[in-house]
């Protein structure tokens, strides 16, 4: 009998360890069983809170701050970089297989592809892992912050339910992240670490399908208007469009992706409410989105 995805997520979210986090699926994710039991309905996971998680992984308080890209000359910055980015992979790893437990009814297409997705977010994982070993740290030496994980609440809660989840995931924090992996790819490449900047641009290339899956799946579970109404209907708040980026925004990555302009052109000019902050004193003026 094959595995089954169920107990493969379940695995995910319910083991402390690293290491069985993230362990590739039996066989390979293409292999697992997806036939759901009665007893493993989504409202069950439905109130989850956060993952289970050995003391060195618990999730710190305080802001995710990245190393400035101009600092990577730091070894220390460097591995700080690093840990940041492999424990972004791992969120992610864990929010889809949450994502899979939640919604037993997904269409059996789109649950291939968050399994698939799942699986090349581990792997990238261990690939940030691994240079971060390079430089001598681990993951349990670094603050942890829970910053993907406090966005579940506002998912889970939201009426669009997983259109939220492919608007805050995809459209939102792996869409910014075809922005973040090429400042850091450079920011590397500068430093000399020649490996690093690999990996950020593999997790690119990457996120570009990731990207381009969450879009056509959000189309079709909404498919009135364009991409943009499409994404203000669905996500979550506090996440928004000026969260969608980094200061470098990379047009090309998002046409590769299959968005069209609409949301091209409104995430590239959203600003966040600390930009506005900063050029304007009138208290009349909205303060934008995100």
């Amino acid at each position: 009998m094959a595995p089954s995805l169920h107990e493969h997520c379940r695995v995910i979210l319910e083991s402390g360890a690293l290491e069985a986090k993230l362990a590739p699926a039996p066989g390979g994710t293409a292999q697992l069983d997806d036939d759901v039991a009665d007893d493993t309905h989504g409202d069950a996971w439905s109130q989850l809170e956060r993952p289970h998680r050995d003391p060195e992984l618990a999730f710190a308080e305080g802001p995710d701050s990245l190393p400035r890209p101009g600092t990577l000359g730091e070894p220390q910055a460097r591995a700080a970089c690093l840990a940041r980015f492999a424990h972004h992979e791992l969120m992610t790893v864990e929010l889809f297989a949450w994502a899979l437990l939640r919604w037993p009814d997904l269409d059996p297409a789109l649950r291939r592809a968050f399994a698939g997705i799942l699986d090349e977010e581990r792997l990238h994982c261990r690939l940030y892992l691994e240079r971060l070993a390079a430089h001598g740290s681990s993951l349990g030496e670094h603050a942890l912050s829970g910053y993907f994980w406090r966005q579940l609440p506002a998912i889970r809660d939201s009426p669009a339910g997983p259109a939220a989840f492919l608007a805050a995931m995809g459209l939102t924090l792996e869409q910014a992240n075809l922005d973040f992996t090429l400042v850091y790819r450079d920011g590397f490449r500068t430093a000399g670490d020649e490996a690093s900047a690999a990996v950020c641009q593999r997790v690119h290339d990457d996120e570009i399908r990731h990207v381009r899956v969450a879009a056509e799946w959000l189309r079709r579970l909404d498919p009135e208007g364009d991409d943009l109404a499409r994404y203000q209907r669905s996500v979550p708040y506090p996440l928004g469009l000026a969260r969608a980026k980094a200061r470098r925004f990379d047009v090309g990555a998002r046409r590769s992706a299959g968005l069209d302009e609409t949301l091209i052109e409104a995430v590239r000019c959203a600003r966040s409410s600390q930009e506005l902050a900063h050029t304007t004193s009138d208290p009349r003026r909205p303060i934008g989105t995100g």
